[in-house]
């Protein structure tokens, strides 16, 4: 097990050099198939070299066999970086009232361009930028035409851009003594990028937290659980004891196997190209995110918010589309609340109201995937042609992305397909109202 401690509690360094680690680097250096900020060995792209203090970290842990869920990493909580380490700094009072990552963005600025930070040498590792698409140039993004990754990238990237003006204007520029080195937007995005892809959330009292080297720990499609992180109460050095960020190993590992874990189970492959800048190859990742509304203009808009919100829902819902995978829950009954014609109760919608509103949602389903599928510049046949060359990591992140979208979209049309051509056989509301009145028989026929 590796424990992370500074050299005494007073160190204004984490670690000196090499020193820090216990074992030389040996052997041949590690590779990832994407950059170090992405950490994924399941995604597609080219092999580029890791820091060599990288390196010599993943052979640290590499040194004797390894069981499952045996601890391989402590890290003490006085070295994570979170809205503590914050509110405890120089510029705590200032960034009191800020949201979270707002107030951890300023404060890994800050200390990135401090001498005597106690993070230095982890800054030091860290990469100028990460594989999201947050920082893909025009021409890498352009790969991205027509896809939902694309219009998210470009409202990330506004919103970074609007809290960086505010930031500056509200607390950057008015408290230059706190911020003597200038503090740019490409800072700002480094700050975004790093706390996107390295922050967890997973620890019981931490809603946002970065673990210096527990983030170096790569991801693998092969590890299916999220059962990892833990925070306890122990030892943190020869005469201290601190709460401990405690990880342990999902998989049952042999000498010189690296340890991986598994970062989110629930994540489309949209958001781990947005977040850590890979994707997996495996097609149960791809998805496609229905944004639904009910209008401000219908004449029953404030009936059918007061419906939809009695049920989980608001004005707007997202139902995100998994390939191979039903409808999700509420999808339906939804799209019938939005498209019918008068008010109704939501028990009514988990079944068809009248062929009409059922017609109407089949359409406007099926246009919308046909609108969706002609805004690509390549078809599904050309992206795939396109994966089995070799492929810098971005443009196969671009070409993995909008194949999957678009056999998503395909699969949605075909489903509302098939509803179209059952619609002269389903049940509608107005005959199952005369069954339960006694007025029609189990056939339909009138009594």
């Amino acid at each position: 097990m590796a424990s992370v401690f500074p050299a005494c509690s007073g160190s204004a360094s984490l670690f000196q050099g090499t020193n820090f680690f216990p074992f030389a680097a040996k052997g041949s250096p590690l590779h990832l198939k994407t950059p170090l900020s992405a950490k994924c060995v399941a995604s597609l792209g080219t092999e580029i070299s890791v820091p060599p203090a990288v390196d010599t970290f993943w052979l640290w842990l590499k040194e004797e066999d390894i069981s499952r869920n045996e601890v391989v990493l402590q890290v003490p909580k006085r070295l994570w970086i979170n809205p503590d380490a914050v509110a405890a700094s120089e510029i705590g009072k200032v960034c009191s009232g800020l949201k979270p990552w707002l107030a951890v963005a300023l404060f890994l600025i800050r200390e990135r361009s401090n001498d005597d930070s106690l993070w230095k040498h982890y800054f030091s590792i860290l990469p100028k930028e990460t594989g999201s698409t947050i920082y893909w140039s025009e021409e890498e993004l352009s790969e991205l035409q027509g896809t939902q990754l694309l219009s998210t990238t470009l409202s990330v990237k506004e919103y970074v851009k609007s809290e960086f003006r505010r930031l500056e204007e509200e607390i950057i520029l008015p408290n230059r003594k706190l911020f003597p080195s200038p503090i740019t937007i490409d800072d700002f995005f480094w700050a975004f990028g790093i706390l996107r892809s390295r922050a967890i959330s997973r620890l019981c009292n931490e809603n946002l937290v970065v673990i210096p080297f527990a983030d170096l720990i790569n991801h693998s499609a092969s590890v299916t659980t999220e059962d990892h992180a833990y925070e306890i109460k122990g030892a943190a050095g020869l005469f201290s004891w601190d709460y401990l960020f405690s990880l342990r190993s999902p998989l049952s590992l042999k000498a010189e196997d690296q340890v991986f874990i598994q970062y989110d189970l629930n994540k489309s492959n949209v958001k781990l190209a947005l977040d850590y800048g890979f994707i997996e190859p495996n097609s149960d990742r791809n998805a496609y995110t229905l944004t639904l509304q009910i209008s401000e203009s219908d004449p029953f808009f404030g009936d059918k918010l007061d419906i939809a919100e009695s049920n989980g829902f608001g004005e707007t819902a997202y139902f995100d589309i998994f390939y191979n995978l039903p409808l999700p829950p509420g999808l339906l009954p939804y799209l019938r609340l939005v498209s019918i014609f008068r008010n109704s109760i939501w028990g009514h919608l988990e079944l068809p109201v009248s062929r009409d509103n059922e017609e109407l949602i089949c359409r406007v389903i099926r246009e919308t995937c046909k609108t969706a599928l002609a805004a690509y510049h390549t078809t599904i046949e050309e992206d795939q042609k396109l994966k089995a060359a070799k492929l810098d990591s971005r443009l196969a992140i671009a070409v993995g992305i909008r194949e999957g979208e678009k056999q998503l979209l395909q699969q949605i049309d075909e489903i509302f397909k098939e509803k179209e051509l059952e619609l002269a056989e389903l049940e509608y509301y107005q005959e199952r109202r005369l069954k339960d009145l006694g007025l029609c028989g189990e056939n339909g026929d009138k009594r």
